[in-house]
């Protein structure tokens, strides 16, 4: 087993620490330089018919991911990697340690949110996603979230408007599209 597999086994705690410590110096891009290329990139992601804005969601969501910590990047992965591999019960896991060391972090929120919702656990998600958006208000997966857990939870009022809010951000986002069309089916409105 090399040095790396054995420190990627370490409690989170045990890496945090690590991390923090040998973090480089200039790691993170300024906040002031990443908070503006976000906004030309949300802007960008709110045309509709924008061909490329597959690309922009992507850059958007890298953006998101990126705490300025390695350490905490690093329990997003994990996570990530969690959630890929269907352990939910990991995945909070992970994504809790996120949010003990970095609550203004909105991607643990939004992570564990995700992870609560596979789990069929929809209060807690919701609660989650509550933090996502107050941290990042323009969190367009976060309200696709919220828009999946009403109409799972039969409230398709709720669940329309938090696709609108979604649907405002990321127009072009097929699975907001299709959330669309079925909530109007369901409900009988063409408003959307």
């Amino acid at each position: 087993m090399t040095g790396f597999q054995k420190l990627s086994r370490a409690p989170s705690g045990v890496l945090v620490a690590l991390l923090l410590v040998s973090a480089p110096a200039g790691f993170a891009q300024s906040r002031g330089e990443r908070a503006a290329k976000l906004d030309v990139l949300l802007t960008e992601l709110s045309e509709p018919g924008r061909a490329d804005w597959e690309t922009v969601e992507t850059e958007i969501e890298r953006l998101w991911s990126q705490s300025g910590s390695p350490a905490m990047d690093l329990l997003l992965r994990r996570g990530q990697e969690a959630m890929a591999a269907e352990d939910y019960a990991a995945a909070v896991e992970h994504f809790s340690a996120l949010i003990d060391h970095a609550p203004e972090f909105a991607e643990g929120w939004n992570g564990r949110a995700t992870a609560f919702f596979y789990m069929d656990e929809y209060s807690l998600s919701l609660a989650d996603i509550e933090r996502t958006l107050a941290l990042n208000p323009k969190h367009f997966g976060a309200l696709e979230g919220l828009a999946a857990i009403f109409e799972a939870m039969e409230q398709p009022d709720l669940a329309i408007d938090a696709a609108e809010a979604a649907l405002a951000i990321n127009p072009n986002r097929p699975s907001l599209q299709e959330t669309r069309k079925r909530l109007e089916r369901a409900t009988g409105s063409t408003e959307l």
